[in-house]
């Protein structure tokens, strides 16, 4: 992989967002002419999902002394997409091109112009490529004058009027790659065009069922609905574009709800759309599995575990060795009994003032913090005292009680901690015999980890701190309240 600043070509594709395929042989043949250049590394590149700077290498050659290189493959694998020739290792001198299963193309380049001045001989498909970027060219010009005119226009009036110019120039851009699509299905520049459409949701006011209420969230579900309506995603060649990273991510993080259940629904609905394809399965899985584990969201360590469980243990992700395929079980098997939602694994430790056992699930109260820490933690040393000024002030009349483990075997030093900081209210713990494991039950990794329990122990909360645990209470108590309403109803 190497990594490289994004170019012309994409790069306005992206912003502004008679090709046939041939399937009669495997891989492809490139033979590259370079007039200025010789003796000189180049490379063939591919994207893989993701957009520049994340490039990858396909092949690798050096020129001749007269400027002549040859890329060749009979890779029965190879499907095609947006590739790049990188000569040598500087960012400038590249430039892109479509290249589909079977194609034998001849590329004449001048390296001082790049990515300008390259002409293809045996290939249409990039000859109208040119020129529809030339025609990017073009409309991106205008709408950096209709900026400028706009950074300038003194009144409502001409701004309105820079606005209608900018969208009806929008329009016919819209229009081109439309065209272009109905001359040449199937070509991929079709594919490119057809995975780039954003939906145009409807205009004026739009009601609900009774005729007379506005639909407030009418956009929303019109957008997100057809978001994908252009998507092939039974095409591996889009992966081998920089379209699909882009795509995926705004999706999950802009129009599905940021809860286990909807991300699981929707992954599935993702998944099903692409199954039995390569490439486009690979990268979809791989993402949603890596968003999912990745997630900042509190409880979305559900969806990582859903995703390993129906997924990867039955065999879906076939590109992973068995040991990196353990990694994945092993993570999930240790996150499963502590997702939100299940009931906290019991606890059961000696007190660390008394040396009497204390067990979690016996502690009597509407809520219970389960709080893991080190006396010898800088983050701890913070989080604490503003735990203990929390519960104090607001945690104590809402019934909550907490109960601690201390990740330490020195019980001189737990016991010097606790009083500094006032936890004589709390029940503090530690494990002088490594027998609970706590570190797999609690998938505690780091410190401080603290959970919130109801009072049947259920997990509602997890990797909380001082300054989210009362909002967390508060969504629980109106969560239930409703629950209440509904009932009476």
């Amino acid at each position: 992989m190497i990594n490289m600043k994004r170019t012309t070509l994409i790069a306005l594709m992206l912003l502004f967002g008679a090709v046939t395929n041939s399937f009669a042989a495997d891989g492809f043949h490139i033979q590259l002419k370079m007039t200025d250049c010789k003796d000189s590394l180049v490379y063939l590149v591919h994207y893989y999902g993701k957009g520049r700077p994340t490039i990858f290498i396909t092949d690798s050659t050096k020129m001749d002394h007269n400027g002549n290189a040859v890329f060749d493959s009979k890779d029965p694998a190879f499907v095609g997409g947006i590739y790049i020739i990188l000569i040598g290792d500087k960012e400038r001198t590249n430039f892109e091109f479509l290249l589909n299963k079977g194609d034998n193309i001849s590329i004449t380049a001048t390296k001082s112009k790049l990515p300008d001045g390259v002409k293809f001989k045996n290939s249409p498909q990039n000859e109208q490529f040119e020129e529809y970027v030339d025609y990017l060219k073009g409309y991106s010009a205008e709408q950096e004058k209709l900026k400028k005119e706009l950074e300038k226009a003194k009144t409502t009036s001409d701004t309105e009027v820079i606005r209608k110019k900018s969208i009806a120039s929008s329009k016919v851009l819209t229009k081109y790659r439309r065209d272009y699509v109905k001359a040449h299905p199937g070509a991929l520049l079709s594919a490119v065009f057809n995975a780039m459409e954003t939906p145009e949701v409807p205009e004026g006011t739009h009601y609900l069922e009774d005729g007379v209420t506005k639909d407030s969230t009418y956009a929303y579900r019109y957008y997100k609905k057809h978001y994908w309506d252009g998507f092939d995603f039974r095409d591996d060649r889009l992966i081998y574009t920089p379209l699909y990273d882009a795509r995926i991510e705004e999706y999950f993080t802009k129009l599905v709800l940021p809860w286990p259940d909807s991300v699981e629904k929707e992954s599935d609905d993702l998944l099903r759309k692409c199954k039995g394809t390569k490439d486009m399965f690979h990268y979809t899985l791989w993402w949603l599995t890596r968003n999912a584990e990745n997630s900042k969201v509190m409880g979305m360590d559900e969806a990582f575990v859903y995703l390993v469980e129906n997924y990867y243990m039955k065999g879906d992700a076939f590109w992973l060795s068995n040991d990196e395929l353990t990694k994945y079980l092993e993570r999930a098997r240790k996150i499963a009994p502590n997702v939100i939602g299940n009931v906290a694994p019991e606890v059961k430790l000696p007190n660390v003032f008394t040396k009497k056992e204390e067990s979690m699930h016996a502690i009597k109260g509407k809520y219970t913090l389960i709080v893991f820490y080190s006396p010898n933690c800088g983050h701890c040393q913070h989080e604490m005292p503003s735990l203990d000024s929390l519960y104090r002030g607001v945690l104590k009349d809402k019934g909550v009680k907490i109960y601690t483990v201390a990740t330490e075997t020195d019980d001189t030093t737990i016991q010097s901690f606790a009083k500094k900081h006032h936890m004589q209210d709390w029940t503090n713990t530690w494990d002088p015999e490594h027998t609970s494991d706590y570190h797999n039950k609690y998938d505690v990794y780091s410190t401080p980890t603290i959970y919130l329990l109801d009072e049947k122990k259920i997990i509602r909360g997890k990797r909380l701190d001082h300054s989210n645990i009362a909002s967390v209470i508060e969504m629980l108590e109106k969560k239930a309240k409703d629950k209440a309403k509904e009932a009476k109803k």
